[in-house]
């Protein structure tokens, strides 16, 4: 069983994945996940994990007009990420009794309850970490 040192503070004791939808043209993507780290591990998380789903990544051999456009969208509404990357990450966070999920991309509420639910953890955003930070 965890141990919380504050139980006001559900990532304190938490082991958290970190994950990120980055455009293929975003060179700084780990840079932004090692900040995410740092936060999480500053509200005493253990990160177990970190998922990246670049788009436009394994495009660019295809000849899809509009396809760089589309870069920096999300590949789901509901989800931001692809299915099959939500599963991959869904199946890892049951194997490794993941408390949290923080994603480095603002998350409407939508989309923070379906995966919440398809993860089967809390979900947090990298800006729920900072706004603590701010406030705490």
């Amino acid at each position: 069983m965890k141990q919380y040192r504050n139980l006001d503070d559900p990532l304190d004791g938490a082991d958290v994945v970190l994950i990120g939808l980055f455009s293929a043209k975003e060179k700084r993507y780990e840079v932004r996940l090692d900040e995410l780290a740092a936060l999480a591990e500053a509200r005493g998380s253990r990160v177990v994990g970190r998922y990246v789903q670049r788009r436009g990544a394994s495009d660019r051999w295809n000849e899809r007009p509009g396809g760089a456009g589309r870069m920096s969208q999300p590949f789901s509404r509901r989800t931001l990420l692809t299915n099959g990357k939500v599963r991959e990450i869904a199946e890892a966070c049951r194997k490794s009794d993941v408390n949290a999920a923080i994603f480095v991309n603002t998350l409407t509420h939508i989309q923070r309850t379906v995966l919440a639910d398809m993860l089967g953890c809390l979900v947090f955003t990298g800006d729920d970490l900072a706004a603590h930070g701010e406030t705490g």
